[in-house]
């Protein structure tokens, strides 16, 4: 009867939600032959501190870790320890040539100016790749993963987590379902950036430190001094100006808060809404703070109208980034949790395991890869948990019940508004609840119509040795950061952008046009890929 009702509601645009195969449109890779799933992968990482660490450690309890590759030996000392054995490298082109017939798969988690590069470069050499989100900086770079991952025919991963997560397919089921209606309006919110932003002057030269390649790290970016704003402590105040971490803010490395937390944030609107399949209208940047002629702004406001897909209206969806607190969202009644519910006891929200209520890979287990970022602890140290198709509504009454002082240390989230009603995700889209939220106390999960993830790199290692395409494959991430990088891009330039993604063109600012491919530094290029 459910499944009967869905159809009738959308009709054929369930087809395309559920291929046979997965998420993904590469075929199986069984045929092609790559390991069976009893053998063990071996794993090479392009970056090996920071979230490659944490990437690495998903990876380890099921496979073999055989070449690492970091610019910066005090950023990667802990994996080069944990890991004796393997070859350490600076250059992730040496570790290629040298490792290469060793490698299965590489994980790329390095600044996001250097994805596409090493991602390519590892895929010319048949190499499956798992690459860290927001993918790439640029559209162009989007396409060409996409291309190149058809043609040398390799299993591909975005690292957005979220992906994976149960309640990320219970946000799809539920619009699918009708439950909420037609939705033309999504807010997705985030207290990002954690890193300096909006930054007006840059910092007098310092000396290079002997752990660090510098022309290594800037790799395709255009040289400069190296400066660490008088500091020696790379840990202190968020690090060095430009590495280890802050790099976010740099129009030339990374893509600003959009970047960091958009594929996660706007993974289920992605999902439910089909987003990559619609044509972006327009994109502007609708209000900013704190500008600056080198970095993204303190904080901003970014509006896309998307055009109607099959019986869906036409779309606009709002991200907000730099809050201190969850948007005030007309319609929404007062005192309503939106997006990562508080917490208390004294637990951060973001402290415990991701709450998936899926298997214990999919919640940040063994070989997960997740963070952990949105679980919920309630009054008495419970993980608030929405397990299968029940939404667990005891923890929610206990939290409203709780003496101690609630908190919303990080506000992330999103809220989907449709014409018959609203419903909410966390940031991983994670705790998926209709608002008002007593609502849920009847209810009860649409059927299932979307496969579950045994967790994102075992989704990944999973696609590596012959299974399902992984859930964000490039089949499904190129598309998916296209239209986010469009923001990306309207936070440099006043006014609407319009694109045509035929062309791959904005069509009506020629300036912000060129954003939409990178400036390669000689020796750093890669040409174009043809599947």
């Amino acid at each position: 009867m459910a499944i009967t009702r869905r159809y009738f509601f959308y009709g054929s645009l369930l087809a395309g939600a559920v291929p046979a195969i997965g998420f993904g449109s590469t075929p199986s890779l069984k045929s092609l032959g790559y390991k069976s799933p009893n053998e063990k992968l071996n794993f090479g990482s392009i970056g090996a501190g920071g979230q490659a660490a944490s990437n690495i450690q998903a990876a380890a309890p099921t496979e073999n870790i055989v070449a690492l590759c970091d610019v910066d030996d005090r950023r990667a000392a802990n994996m080069f320890t944990r890991f004796d054995k393997a070859p350490r490298y600076k250059d992730f082109r040496q570790m290629l040539d040298k490792e290469g017939k060793n490698i299965d798969a590489v994980i790329v988690a390095i600044p996001d100016h250097m994805h596409a590069t090493a991602a390519m470069w590892c895929m010319e050499r048949g190499k499956h790749v798992y690459v860290q989100k927001p993918l790439v900086r640029t559209v162009w770079e989007a396409r060409q993963l996409k291309e190149a991952a058809t043609k040398y025919k390799v299993a591909t991963q975005m690292g957005n987590q979220g992906y994976s997560n149960e309640g990320t397919r219970q946000a799809a089921e539920i619009v699918w379902n009708g439950d909420i209606g037609g939705v033309t309006e999504v807010h997705a919110w985030s207290d990002r950036p954690m890193w300096p932003q909006g930054l007006t002057e840059i910092p007098k030269e310092d000396p290079i430190p002997s752990t660090l390649d510098w022309d290594l790290w800037l790799g395709m970016a255009d040289k400069r001094p190296f400066t660490a704003n008088g500091k020696t402590d790379p840990d202190q105040n968020g690090g060095f100006f430009y590495q280890p971490f802050n790099w976010r803010g740099f129009y030339d490395f990374g893509c600003g808060a959009l970047g960091d937390m958009a594929c996660h944030i706007l993974g289920a609107p992605n999902m439910a809404l089909h987003l990559s399949h619609r044509k972006v209208v327009s994109v502007e940047c609708i209000k900013k703070e704190g500008t600056s002629p080198f970095m993204f702004p303190k904080g901003s406001v970014i509006r896309y109208d998307f055009a109607a897909y099959g019986n869906m209206p036409p779309l606009k969806v709002f991200w907000y980034d730099g809050l201190k607190e969850t948007p005030k969202i007309p319609g929404v009644p007062d005192g309503e949790w939106l997006g990562d519910p508080p917490s208390a006891g004294g637990m951060g929200a973001r402290g415990g395991r991701a709450t998936t209520g899926g298997p214990p890979a999919a919640q940040g287990g063994p070989g997960g890869g997740g963070r952990g970022r949105g679980a919920m602890m309630g009054p008495v140290g419970n993980e608030f948990h929405s397990p299968g198709r029940v939404f667990n509504w005891a923890d929610f009454e206990a939290l409203k019940a709780a003496t101690t002082p609630l908190r919303f240390p990080k506000p992330d989230g999103s809220l989907f508004i449709g014409d018959k009603g609203m419903m909410t995700t966390g940031t991983y889209g994670d705790v998926t609840r209709l608002i008002p939220v007593e609502k849920m106390k009847d209810y009860r999960m649409p059927a299932p119509l979307l496969t579950r993830s045994p967790g994102h790199m075992r989704d990944f290692i999973r696609a590596c040795k012959g299974g399902d395409p992984a859930c964000s494959n490039f089949d499904v991430a190129s598309p998916f950061v296209e239209w986010m990088l469009l923001g990306v891009i309207a936070l440099r330039h006043e006014g609407k952008l319009e694109y045509d993604p035929e062309k791959m063109r904005i069509t009506n600012n020629a300036e912000a046009n060129k954003l939409l491919k990178p400036n390669f530094r000689k020796g750093w290029e890669f040409h174009a890929v043809k599947a």
